[in-house]
């Protein structure tokens, strides 16, 4: 039963070897949901959360999963309305790691407000003057927009095609996609930029506020710009993976090259205007509130200036130059650093704009304020890692997830003969 579901000429791995890796991660998850459950059940005391952090490591993980599923949003972009063909050899993989990284931001926001039964509030009793409900509003219809566009190849799986139905559903839903696309990429722009926008318009946390256009602080565009730059770092860098795991060729070298190249470019133009951000912030905006730079870091701790050459040098420049410098772009070794540098760049800068706001005193008797989260509160973040890897595994496993897959893997099957 289970070789009649997985894609025509597609090789996978044993039934019983496939299981045996979903009940690892599987026993992982379930570690995830039952501290879910004791925060469900027992409240927020759970967590290492206090009056100093009110956000912490789950908001931290909610704007990293929703910067690097930005992948999604930024490829379907160039696939259905800048025309770009070739992407569609990695668009299915994009919108898959979307779909698990908008589910995840959700379920961490369920998890987060300690009171899942009145998550419907958000929309009911909306609070029409928090830039949080619009972006819960965005998060919403995105995530919406991503489960229409991973539909069509669910129902391509082998055997739901054969129901004519479902084959002519999914080729219509093909015919109209670039409509979802467009609607997604609108919905992420402003999903993304008000949650840059909600530490920039911060008075009383002056390492996140920032000067602004018109009603909008500079971090409302620079999360925008960041999340199409970095997100499809992670789409490369979850697709290495799975091939790496699968021990197959699953798209070509030109279609890799040619997102890289964008993804660094991207990267490049955005690390010139975080410069030129961090610059202004440095020299004008927090002396013009009483600041110097040196309070906003630490000289023998966690948060020292380390932590800045790290986000914008070593996993901002560095990789945009690898990945705009054809020879680096197309050296899988470099490649592959460069994705890993970007990946963790934008996940750090997501840290310092969640945690080092809430860390650096703000008052004169205040001290710096480190927090260690619980172990509730790592189970839970983990927990959409191993529900992702799940979800991967059985998308690859029954669905044509890969168009290049079956043509590179004859190839190399004919050459090794």
């Amino acid at each position: 039963m289970d070789a009649a579901l997985i894609p025509e000429g597609a090789k996978r791995c044993s039934f019983p070897k496939f299981m045996l890796g979903i009940a690892i991660v599987g026993a992982v998850l379930l570690w995830g949901v039952y501290a879910m459950l004791l925060c469900w059940f027992k409240g927020l005391n759970q967590t290492n959360m206090n009056d100093y952090y009110g956000f912490a490591l789950w908001i931290w993980a909610d704007l990293a999963v929703i910067a690097v599923g930005g992948g999604a949003f930024f490829t379907g972009l160039l696939k259905y309305i800048f025309k770009i063909d070739e992407l569609k050899n990695i668009i299915n993989f994009a919108v898959i790691i979307g779909f698990i990284c908008y589910s995840s931001a959700l379920l961490i926001l369920a998890i987060d407000i300690g009171q899942p039964l009145r998550g419907w509030f958000i929309f009911w009793h909306a609070n029409v003057h928090s830039m949080l409900t619009e972006v819960a509003f965005c998060l919403s219809c995105y995530f919406a927009v991503l489960t229409i566009e991973f539909i069509p190849n669910i129902l391509e799986n082998r055997q739901l095609n054969k129901v004519p139905f479902f084959h002519h559903l999914a080729h219509n839903m093909h015919g109209v996609m670039a409509i979802f696309a467009a609607t997604g990429a609108f919905l992420s722009f402003f999903h993304q930029g008000s949650l840059g926008g909600v530490a920039g318009v911060m008075y009383g946390r002056p390492f996140a506020f920032r000067e602004g256009l018109l009603i909008w602080p500079w971090s409302f565009f620079l999360f925008t710009w960041s999340a199409a730059a970095f997100g499809p770092c992670f789409t490369l860098l979850v697709t290495r993976i799975t091939e790496g795991v699968t021990g197959k060729k699953l798209v070509k070298d030109n279609v890799v090259h040619l997102l890289a190249k964008i993804s660094g470019w991207m990267i490049f133009t955005y690390m010139i205007a975080k410069i030129i951000d961090t610059w202004y912030w440095a020299y004008y905006t927090a002396p013009g509130l009483g600041f110097e730079l040196s309070h906003f870091y630490t000289s023998n701790g966690f948060y020292g200036y380390w932590i800045l050459v790290a986000e914008v040098i070593v996993c901002g420049v560095i990789p945009g130059l690898l990945l705009i410098t054809k020879t680096t772009r197309e050296n899988p070794t470099f490649r592959l650093i460069a994705i890993v540098l970007a990946v963790i760049g934008v996940c750090l800068n997501r840290w310092v704009m969640v945690l080092q706001i809430m860390a650096v005193p703000v008052m004169p008797f205040d001290t710096w304020a480190l927090y260690i989260p619980s172990w509730q509160e790592v189970a839970t973040t983990i927990l959409p890692v191993a529900y992702g890897i799940i979800l991967i595994a059985v998308a690859y496993r029954y669905l044509p997830v890969f168009p290049q897959e079956l043509e590179l893997n004859r190839r190399s099957e004919v050459r090794e003969s």
